[in-house]
């Protein structure tokens, strides 16, 4: 069977109309689809289970496609949901990680991570750092971001994309 938008969409159509052959073939046929997606963003050894998550939430979703819809779209939405969440599950380990690593430490890696920030902050424009520093570093909401520095909600929400993408660009680069 090959994995192509058409074939997709008609199994998937098939097991929402209770198709048990057809599911089965379609959840084989996704677990393909998303290793392939998965294996440039997730360590090989989170890949399998971030796959069985996505397969999990695709079941629990089954009802919500829409078979007038393309699928893949669909389905790399629903993918992408599962890696963000995956993203924060490491980090948030990472963080705590951190932290007890930390105690009772000296204070000269915030010092130098602070140094390095705000060397990269000087490469962005002043309301991009603005927006990043009160809404990432601080913890303030968008609302009071907003209400400090004058700009709109939106227009933070746009200067944190939009800053941190150069970040990332500029990072990659060094």
């Amino acid at each position: 069977m090959k994995s192509d938008e058409p074939s997709l969409a008609r199994l998937m159509a098939m097991a929402q109309q209770g198709d048990r052959l057809a599911y089965h073939t379609l959840l084989m046929e996704c677990r393909v689809w998303l290793k392939r997606y998965f294996a440039r963003r997730v360590a090989p050894n989170h890949l399998e289970d971030l796959v069985q998550e996505t397969l999990l939430a695709l079941h629990r979703k089954l009802a919500t496609y829409d078979p007038s819809r393309a699928f893949l779209p669909w389905l790399a939405a629903i993918a992408r949901y599962r890696w963000v969440d995956q993203l924060r599950r490491v980090y948030r380990t990472s963080e705590i990680e951190l932290e007890d690593e930390f105690i009772g430490s000296s204070d000269e890696p915030a010092i130098v991570a602070r140094i390095s920030l705000e060397r990269l902050f000087a490469q962005l424009p002043s309301a991009q750092a603005q927006a990043i520093e009160l809404v990432k570093i601080e913890g303030l909401s968008v609302a009071e971001a907003s209400r400090a520095c004058g700009q709109s909600e939106s227009l933070i929400k746009v200067n944190i994309h939009r800053g941190l993408k150069k970040l990332t660009a500029m990072i990659e680069r060094a």
